[in-house]
């Protein structure tokens, strides 16, 4: 199903290997997007985060009614009230769709 592919590493520049087995993983973690930095640049990434104590700030969570379904749910964006705004379900449910 899946095939290797060449994908560029958007920090160093340097072409790298996407293997099948990382794409099913990928893909079986529910994963969007390729990777966009190569293994070494990922490593130093994550050791320069660890080295700083870096950690992903928190997200400010909003409580809203989804548009769809009407159950209480969470988004981590302030909704605007200009579009509709679904619970993680339903959301999926519109993606799908399209």
């Amino acid at each position: 199903m899946f095939q290797d592919r060449t994908l560029g590493c958007k920090e160093c520049g340097v072409d790298f290997l996407f293997t099948a087995r990382e794409q099913e993983f990928y893909a079986e973690k529910g994963f969007q997007n390729d990777p966009s930095r190569c293994p070494d640049c990922r490593a130093a990434r994550k050791r320069r985060m660890a080295e700083n104590g870096d950690v992903r700030p928190q997200r400010e969570m909003h409580e809203v009614v989804c548009s769809s379904c009407g159950v209480d749910t969470t988004v981590p964006f302030k909704p605007t009230g200009q579009r509709p705004v679904y619970c993680r379900d339903c959301f999926q449910a519109q993606r799908a769709a399209y």
